[in-house]
């Protein structure tokens, strides 16, 4: 077997990985802060700050530089701007470190600047939004042949309306979505709301 085949195997058992039971429509999103990055610049992020200002997707990804989380990334970037006209903001959430995100949110061929993503190294926002994590393996290698240090927390979005509540979920392995249909279904669910 050859080694990108190998590597590509090893990152896909990462992710099926069993879950905890994710939050539900209606239940109260935690609150949560923590440090981010926004086209390169670290910040501190705060969801209760960001809900004054609208409804917020928040998605929570494996790891920045892997397939189906640059395509993500990408999506949302192309698509700020429809996010914006329906009032709603965007976070990406991840055990990335600091270091690697601000990479990854200046990168134009990913983040490009366009929206923020946090590091959660503990797995422990994730947690308390009911996902699992993975725990790193070694000897695991990003698209750009660096080495990954981290766990993988399992793709899932939410929409989290501006009262704090989720309005929507979406779950790769639940509802069986790609990367970039999360970024669409959370269009469309901040879209319906900003019609409201």
């Amino acid at each position: 077997m050859n080694k990108k085949l190998f590597v590509s195997l090893a990152i896909f058992a990462a992710l099926c990985i069993p879950a905890y039971a994710a939050l539900n429509t209606g239940e109260r999103a935690p609150d949560f802060s923590a440090p981010a990055s926004l086209a390169g610049k670290e910040f501190h992020f705060s969801l209760r700050a960001a809900l004054k200002k609208g409804p917020v997707v928040v998605y929570f990804y494996p790891s920045a530089y892997t397939g189906g989380c640059d395509l993500e990334a990408h999506t949302f970037a192309q698509d700020k701007d429809q996010f914006t006209a329906a009032g709603a903001s965007i976070i990406g959430v991840s055990e990335d470190s600091i270091a690697r995100l601000n990479q990854f949110s200046a990168d134009p061929d990913y983040c490009a600047g366009r929206f923020p993503v946090a590091s959660d190294p503990s797995g422990k926002v994730a947690a308390s939004y009911g996902l699992s994590a993975s725990a790193g393996k070694p000897g695991l290698k990003d698209v750009r042949g660096v080495d990954i240090d981290h766990g993988f927390i399992e793709r899932e979005t939410f929409v989290v309306g501006k009262d704090g509540k989720i309005v929507a979920a979406f779950s790769s392995k639940e509802d069986h979505l790609t990367p970039d249909a999360h970024v669409k279904k959370s269009l469309e669910v901040v879209q319906q709301l900003a019609s409201k």
